[in-house]
């Protein structure tokens, strides 16, 4: 019998809230195999060791059924708070023109959410750091989608001081990496403004 704070686990108690491995069933939900653990790396040194090869490690409560209610992490959490501060750096304004329910306002978290995941910041037009550059979004719904491009950090865009010549390459290497980084992630992605940008829409 033991405590582990960090994810609420409670041996032979009532909750049970941790890291699961779980496998899925043809005919049913995931059945758990082993866990509860305290936390992801654990878990995961645990599957590496499983004879499961098709083993997953979840968040969740442990029912008392042996079932599992999946719940969000504290890395889910983590993700989810940081997310929020990138799209808090959108003009205050974006979405004076869409509501909440319109699919260009999900269009627009879920761009973000995959540029932040590779490690692309959006950039904060408005804010102290806005000399730093990121990815600009400005949804667009007279287009049905969103126009992103790259912004450098001032010392390249505005001071240019490698020479404009430079300045111009790195912006198109990078205005085609956002691209090719949207459209493996299963987005339409369309050039505009002579390739300076490029629109972004959901997949057909």
């Amino acid at each position: 019998m033991g405590v582990l704070p960090s994810s609420e686990v409670v041996v032979g108690g009532a909750v049970r809230r941790g890291w699961w491995l779980v496998v899925d069933e043809t005919d049913g939900p995931c059945r758990i195999v082993a866990g509860p653990f305290p936390d992801r790396a654990e878990a995961g040194w645990a599957a590496g060791a499983c004879e499961h090869e098709d083993v997953r490690a979840v968040y969740g409560v442990g029912r008392a059924d042996g079932g599992l209610d999946r719940r969000p992490s504290p890395e889910d959490w983590a993700w989810l708070a940081h997310l929020g501060e990138q799209l808090d750096r959108l003009p205050e304004d974006w979405d004076a023109e869409i509501t909440d329910d319109d699919p260009l306002t999900t269009l627009v978290v879920e761009v973000a959410a995959a540029l932040v995941e590779t490690g692309l910041p959006l950039h904060d037009a408005g804010g102290d750091g806005s000399e730093v550059g990121g990815v600009c979004l400005l949804p667009q719904p007279g287009l049905g989608g969103i126009v992103v491009a790259w912004r450098q950090h001032d010392r390249m865009s505005v001071d240019q001081v490698h020479g404009p010549a430079a300045d111009a390459m790195v912006q198109r290497v990078m205005n085609s990496a956002v691209a090719e980084v949207l459209q493996l992630r299963g987005f339409q992605v369309d050039a505009f403004g002579g390739a300076s940008g490029h629109v972004v829409r959901s997949a057909a």
